[in-house]
């Protein structure tokens, strides 16, 4: 197969490639006229990290082949989202999670709010269990699990409330009923 015009685009998590940045980056060499590199990681862990740069090399050392790496022309890294990256992420998009819920919330009757503290620690939780992005929606589906059951079946609820006590597992979704009126007539 003639890969000449073929664009390899190449993603993962690659655990662990930066052990092997770091071994390339502070090789000692033994002997007389010896150097050994100072360790920036302890005492600038943010401008150390920002310095280093994907190698080849490094790939190699990973263990990708090296055909394969050949073809690879652009290395770079990413770094992981912060906690108002991550709300943006729940909030802004147009098909957003909160967007998402609030939507099915609402063809119920029902108002879906969700305060500042609950999308932070919703945010916190993710990145303390180092999933980014891709695990705000574990979390927040666990959250909204027995709330979204009972929902359709009931019609006095007018709104459901997530709370930063929520999003920790300290008390369930805070339910307002509705006036006894609209309940009545339901």
């Amino acid at each position: 197969m003639n890969t000449e015009n073929i664009l390899f685009i190449c993603g993962g998590a690659f655990v662990g490639i930066e052990q092997i940045m770091a071994r390339r980056r502070n090789r000692k060499v033994m002997g007389f006229g010896s150097t050994q590199e100072l360790h920036l990681e302890a005492a600038e862990p943010e401008k150390a990290k920002k310095r280093e740069e994907l190698e080849p090399e490094d790939l190699l050392a990973f263990g990708l082949i090296p055909e394969f790496v050949g073809r690879l022309a652009i290395e770079c890294q990413l770094e992981a989202l912060t906690e108002p990256e991550l709300i943006r992420v729940l909030t802004e998009p147009k098909n957003a999670l909160i967007k998402q819920y609030a939507k099915l919330f609402s063809m119920d009757g029902v108002e879906l709010i969700i305060n500042k503290e609950a999308l932070s620690a919703l945010a916190k939780e993710a990145i303390k269990r180092g999933t980014g992005a891709r695990g705000l929606r574990s979390i927040f589906e666990r959250i909204m699990l027995d709330v979204m059951f009972e929902i359709p079946s009931r019609t006095d609820i007018r709104s459901v409330t997530i709370t930063e006590a929520v999003v920790r597992g300290e008390r369930p979704p805070l339910v307002k009923k509705r006036a006894a009126e609209r309940a009545a007539a339901a």
